[in-house]
């Protein structure tokens, strides 16, 4: 049985401009249309009250504001992954979709399954994550324009005006993007500076990869075990085989976590050369006849671990450093 089963549940279905609300009167399943404003809010807590399981989807950013007010009006709020509530729904062979059923689907969720309360991050590392956003749209547009000065320099005939203003443009994305990895890291450094001093004694890891991965773990203070970071950063190995069936190579889930997965991957070259555990790890896969790329995967992997057990125990990297921390389930 859920522990919350205390507390009146409410389902919301979140869109961009609407709140589709699924909740319990008298035993009785009602349903509210609201918009997705303060004033929507308000009237959703006017409706069904403060103290409240409010279950609701990770929708883009739609439903941080709503989550935000509602743990201020002192409710509790659980943000579920949108392929849970996907997986529940197939699960009770449900036929047809509308927002009233997804709020309604929501509502059962959290009557019948225990959910993790969410806990709004602290303001820098809402600031840090808006800038980093920023950083990856200035590098999609810096690399568009990249591809466009270089088909531009292939053509037999080149216009001046074209080629100085691209190459303008691409100088300024470059400023740009070098003016906001300084802001972040600043940010970062400030609020991190004993956990990106521990980071950055690991061979391998600099200032910018530590900054990130702070970034990414939030800090680390929500993380039980290195398993969950490795999976957050989409580096846990998944297997497609059933009986006699076998579909492909073991290869890596690639769910979420991109950037710091690239950074990793940079970091990993360094690392099997100066860090003697990532060293030895890949020495021994490419003697088994692993092929490199999949032996610097196990060396990014071997970083995750590496950065989990000294933020956790606070000792800087030591090439023979044994980590006293029980591995948890």
């Amino acid at each position: 049985m859920n522990p919350q089963l205390h507390l009146s549940v409410v389902g919301i279905d979140v869109s961009k401009a609407s709140l589709a609300v699924c909740y319990l009167r008298q035993e009785q399943v009602q349903h509210l249309e609201v918009s997705n404003s303060k004033t929507g809010f308000q009237q959703l807590v006017k409706a069904c009250g403060a103290q409240c399981l409010f279950v609701m989807e990770a929708t883009g950013t739609y439903y941080l504001a709503l989550a935000y007010y509602l743990h201020e009006q002192g409710g509790q709020v659980a943000v579920l992954n949108p392929l849970v509530i996907k997986r529940f729904i197939q699960m009770h062979l449900s036929k047809g979709k509308s927002d009233r059923k997804d709020a309604q689907w929501l509502l059962r969720y959290g009557q019948q399954q225990a959910v993790k309360i969410w806990q709004p991050d602290e303001q820098v590392l809402v600031e840090c994550r808006q800038l980093e956003q920023v950083t990856e749209q200035l590098l999609k547009q810096k690399t568009m324009v990249s591809n466009a000065l270089e088909a531009l320099q292939q053509q037999p005939i080149i216009s001046k005006q074209a080629l100085k203003r691209l190459q303008h443009t691409l100088k300024v994305l470059t400023q740009q993007v070098q003016a906001v990895e300084a802001e972040l890291l600043t940010l970062l450094e400030q609020r991190f500076a004993s956990e990106m001093t521990l980071l950055c004694s690991i061979p391998g890891i600099g200032r910018k990869t530590a900054g990130m991965l702070l970034l990414f773990a939030g800090g680390f203070t929500r993380l039980d075990n290195y398993r969950q970071l490795i999976a957050m950063a989409g580096l846990s190995p998944r297997e497609h085989s059933s009986g006699t069936s076998i579909r492909g190579k073991v290869r890596i889930t690639k769910m979420g976590g991109g950037l710091i997965r690239g950074k990793l991957f940079m970091c990993s070259f360094a690392a099997k050369k100066f860090n003697a555990a990532c060293q030895a790890l890949y020495n021994r896969l490419v003697a088994k006849g692993k092929n490199g790329k999949v032996a610097l995967i196990a060396v990014c992997n071997k970083l995750l671990k590496q950065a989990f057990a000294i933020i956790k125990s606070g000792v800087p990297y030591q090439a023979d450093f044994t980590s006293k921390i029980p591995l948890k389930a």
